[in-house]
């Protein structure tokens, strides 16, 4: 038994002997199907305090050299068929990278010192092996060789490189071809697994890491259920602890995950003929849970291992408008996301899509794969967001979000003279000051609707038919209750122009099955009334149920 080389059950023998254990073994019956096939390289990235060293320690325990048949045999994966097929069976490495890659240290010497360290391991373990001490591709060839035992290598914290030394490009290059190098089409190499926070860097569309699999938090397929704690665990920890559930729920649910993806259902359904039926779990942090189970006591457990500083250094950026999205989401708002541009690292952010996938992988936002929306998971979460805008360069946005939510009261409210107020409002203070267009006064009137996204999706121009509707807001499934906004923008006309030109198009009657809950917003600028006007930037708005 060594440091890295077999390092033995004590880990996950501590575990095991904790107060709390959530039994969450089958996840190996998984990966033994992987173990030497072309499957076998596996990355799998999620947030802190989601269980990814206890997972490790587990692996660690199962393949490695020694004796731990006496740990799994009243655990769950001893029910399943050929479960010790490679109990045992394996020389593990396991490597915590925090260990080695530091802020000090430059990443070449961060690397040599783990080579030396793995090699004095194997030598000690295995003298009579020749090797190059300056080689650990070629000198793991040789025990390989030498001993017909191949490798099962842990990798935790993998990506610490990429939180330690965010800047360093050059370095984590250097650092992802060397594990390229030294796993990649290896024939010692049984299985690859490595942890994470973040996916596998990207460049570009690449990724120099290509022959892994990723589980990542917002697709871990077939380990969707190894992701964190489940509804039914966290039900039996509560009735065991005598626990409140519903308060559990209340703070610690909400990431909603699935075993399969978008993409598969779509080519199945289209390929095959063959209908997938993902599996959705409702997954808990661990930690918090284990925390509130434990003590009694709900409350936020996510600040006290890591600074929600590091939550607010990423919205401040307010790319694109990210801190009214953030407004919206504390708002118990929805957000569209397009996940696919970000990079996967903590500097490479090209605008708010790639900002709010970053704090989807950190644990700060929950995801739904299928309307690619965020949303703020628990109360939890949102006691994390709260306490990081407590700063006055949050006072304008949350203004603005107010008077949005003051704009949606008065529409519905039919309050015409609020909501030409509020209207005005925005038109004034809004980055467009253009004021003799109806593209500005459209540009303003989103604005003043922003908060409206929670319930409504919102469609521009929609065809009738014999026109268009300037601005339509559809509410979302969730919401069927609320009226439809059927919105027409005019200047140097009138509101009732407006509203007429909605009835004379007939633009009701394209949305039938909403009859009797349709609201019509005319909404009307004059551009041309003299400054000296008690008139002047007025806006004059008439609203009439169709």
């Amino acid at each position: 038994m060594g440091i890295y080389l077999n390092p033995g059950c004590e880990r996950y023998y501590q575990t095991l002997n904790s107060e709390i254990y959530v039994d969450k073994t089958e996840m190996i019956a998984y990966l033994n199907k992987l173990v030497r096939t072309e499957q076998k390289y596996v990355s799998v990235s999620r947030p802190r305090r989601f269980g990814k060293s206890i997972a490790a320690n587990m692996l660690a325990a199962y393949y490695g050299k020694g004796d731990s048949r006496s740990l799994f045999e009243g655990l769950k994966i001893a029910h399943h068929e050929d479960w010790d097929r490679y109990l045992n069976h394996f020389d593990v490495i396991r490597l915590v990278m925090t260990q080695f890659i530091k802020a000090n240290r430059n990443i070449e010497e961060s690397l040599e010192l783990l080579c030396q360290r793995v090699l004095d391991d194997l030598s000690e373990s295995y003298p009579e092996v020749k090797y190059d001490p300056n080689d650990l591709n070629y000198s793991m060839e040789r025990f390989y060789r030498k001993t017909g035992v191949p490798f099962v290598i842990i990798i935790d914290e993998w990506d610490a490189i990429f939180r330690e030394q965010k800047e360093d490009i050059e370095g984590q290059k250097y650092y992802l071809d060397f594990l390229r190098n030294w796993l990649k089409d290896q024939e010692y190499v049984a299985l690859a697994y490595m942890t994470g926070i973040l996916p596998i860097k990207k460049y570009g569309k690449h990724s120099a890491l290509n022959m892994f699999d990723e589980y990542s938090f917002i697709a871990p397929m077939q380990l969707a259920p190894y992701t964190g704690f489940t509804e039914d665990e966290v039900k039996s920890l509560c009735d065991k602890y005598g626990r409140s559930y519903e308060g559990i729920k209340d703070w610690y649910d909400g990431y909603d995950v699935t075993d399969v993806l978008s993409s598969d259902l779509n080519y199945e359904m289209q390929n095959t003929g063959i209908e997938l039926k993902p599996v959705h779990y409702s997954i808990y942090s661990p930690l918090s849970v284990v925390k509130a189970v434990s003590t009694g006591i709900i409350q936020n457990y996510w600040n006290k291992t890591e600074s929600y500083e590091a939550l607010a250094e990423y919205i401040k950026m307010d790319f694109d408008g990210l801190k009214d999205a953030v407004a919206l989401l504390m708002d118990g708002g929805r957000v569209m996301v397009d996940i696919s541009s970000y990079q996967n690292d903590m500097t490479s952010f090209h605008g708010r899509d790639d900002v709010l996938t970053m704090l989807i992988h950190l644990g700060y936002l929950g995801y739904d794969i299928a309307s690619r929306e965020v949303f703020i998971p628990n109360n939890e979460i949102l006691n994390e967001f709260k306490t990081s805008t407590k700063f006055d360069e949050w006072i304008d946005t949350f203004k603005s979000f107010k008077m949005s939510q003051e704009m949606l009261k008065a529409t519905w409210d039919c309050d015409e003279e609020k909501v030409a107020e509020v209207l005005e409002w925005f038109h004034d203070t809004t980055d467009n000051k253009t004021y003799n267009s109806e593209a500005a006064l459209s540009y303003a009137v989103k604005m003043a609707y922003y908060a409206a996204q929670k319930y409504y999706t919102m469609i521009q121009e929609l065809d009738s038919g014999k026109g268009y509707v300037d601005i339509v807001y559809l509410p979302s499934p969730k919401y069927p209750d609320k009226p439809i906004l059927l919105i027409e923008l005019k200047y140097d006309k009138t509101r009732q122009t407006a509203v007429d030109q909605i009835r004379l198009k007939k633009y009701p009657q394209t949305l039938e099955h909403y009859e009797g809950n349709i609201l019509i917003v005319g909404i009307n600028y004059d551009k041309d009334v003299s400054s000296t006007s008690v008139e002047f930037k007025h806006h004059s708005c008439l609203i009439e149920k169709a």
